[in-house]
């Protein structure tokens, strides 16, 4: 059910994210962009806050694994909020230039997602060992298993939000 709840509530974010995005492109207010952008981090905040619930619901941690396991997941989280930034940026970036996307923006927005996928999985790399320490190697893999599929479920919402750039 948690599940469930996340799916929607990002399907929404998402909708509200390109919509909102493109639409502050007509607006020249800078107070109007603002505005979006603190909804948009609000939805973000929500977000990251149902996925916890959805990683707590499913990992069975012990008393003393979440004493050591929510601060490291936190430290993880954190990092990977600073990757999904650049993510957020490229999309607003396309948003706000999506009618006259010229051939080098394209090319340098496509280079940008794909840095923030290595980011991703680079930064996972760097935390197996660092979850391993604090929960057993089959609950890590439980975790990076949950983490994966709610990212995907997430980037798969944000696809469908997001049109494709017209050639």
């Amino acid at each position: 059910m948690a599940l469930v709840l996340l799916v929607s509530m990002v399907a929404l974010s998402n909708g509200f994210l390109f919509s909102q995005t493109s639409s502050s492109q007509d607006s020249s207010s800078s107070q109007a962009q603002n505005s979006t952008d603190k909804d948009i981090d609000l939805l973000r905040k929500d977000v990251r806050s149902q996925k916890k619930q959805v990683i707590a619901a499913n990992m069975n941690l012990s008393d003393k694994e979440s004493e050591q396991f929510w601060p490291v997941y936190d430290q993880y989280t954190a990092e990977l909020v600073k990757i999904n930034d650049q993510k957020y940026t490229a999309i607003k970036q396309f948003a706000q230039n999506y009618d006259t996307l010229t051939d080098d923006q394209a090319e340098d927005l496509t280079k940008q997602a794909l840095q923030v996928d290595q980011s991703v999985a680079q930064l996972r790399v760097k935390y197996i060992p660092i979850f391993a320490k604090v929960i057993s190697g089959k609950k890590t893999a439980l975790f990076f298993q949950l983490d994966r599929r709610l990212v995907m479920l997430i980037d798969l919402q944000l696809a469908s939000a997001i049109p494709l750039v017209e050639p």
